[in-house]
């Protein structure tokens, strides 16, 4: 497996927050620690990315395992 960047970290970042109909659902929790997500860069983004899985684990998307397995291979 090859690591995740930051670009490719905030762009999975952003397809979460592109799915707006799950907000009230699935997302309820995760779409505030995108958004912050998206001011972060380094070790705290790395933080903010385990907060983030943690939130999407019951997310359902068509790009949803793609979204989790960038998040998942990016480490600082």
């Amino acid at each position: 497996m090859t690591k995740s960047t930051e670009a490719e970290v905030k762009a999975a970042i952003n397809t979460v927050l592109s799915d707006t109909k799950a907000y009230n659902t699935s997302l309820n929790w995760a779409v505030n620690y995108c958004k912050a997500a998206l001011n972060m860069t380094g070790h705290e983004l790395s933080v903010q990315v385990l907060y983030i899985l943690n939130n999407i684990s019951h997310w359902r998307h068509p790009e949803a395992k793609n979204v989790r397995m960038v998040l998942k291979n990016f480490k600082i």
